[in-house]
């Protein structure tokens, strides 16, 4: 009996303290920490439903201006190197088709083989290059048009997302309910949403 009545004691002590700490802690706030929560809460912008069609389309006019509009300033330069790179690329195996291309035709025209660019290669290997060279440059624009339809699809979603709303209304809690048939509990997870 001593001891119950002792842990009934201690448990009555922490209790008293814990409110009493309760009170004295919800006195001590000032105006700095309440000027600190404010900053630390999330600015929400109002809910704008053509945000996402008005990045996409400044996307679509000058890439980077859709991410430029959404505030994603570091996705710039991915976007310029991406489409850059897809460019250069169309560019050098485009020339290089169209020298294969023209060396074959001087060839076909009786030119000396000498004075020619590729004195080394013969005509079928000059088709044989020309067509890779022509399935690379194309593949290389079919790849940059790619990013630039990758790009305007980014600037939507990023737009979408940033309207989307993160709240404290949700909440997980564990559960417990009753079988009614045995009268046994049944445990569980509640995971509830406040509109």
């Amino acid at each position: 009996m001593k001891n119950s009545a002792f842990y009934i004691f201690i448990f009555i002590s922490l209790l008293a303290t814990s409110v009493f700490s309760q009170e004295d802690d919800e006195l001590k706030i000032t105006t700095e920490e309440v000027a600190v929560k404010k900053k630390k809460e999330k600015k929400t912008t109002p809910y704008e439903p053509l945000a996402p069609a008005r990045a996409a389309f400044y996307s679509a006019v000058l890439p980077g201006l859709g991410q430029a509009y959404t505030k994603k300033y570091w996705k710039i330069p991915i976007v310029y190197g991406a489409l850059g790179t897809g460019v250069y690329f169309y560019l050098q195996n485009n020339n290089q088709y169209k020298d294969l291309r023209d060396v074959y035709k001087a060839r076909l025209a009786g030119e000396n083989p000498l004075n020619l660019e590729f004195p080394n290669l013969s005509d079928d290997q000059l088709i044989d290059l020309q067509r890779r060279f022509r399935r690379d440059a194309e593949l290389a624009l079919l790849v940059t048009a790619g990013l630039y339809i990758l790009n305007i699809v980014d600037a939507n979603v990023t737009a979408h997302l940033q309207q989307y709303n993160i709240s404290d209304d949700l909440s997980l809690r564990p559960k417990m309910n009753f079988n009614d048939l045995n009268a046994k509990p049944n445990y569980g997870l509640s995971l509830s949403y406040s509109f």
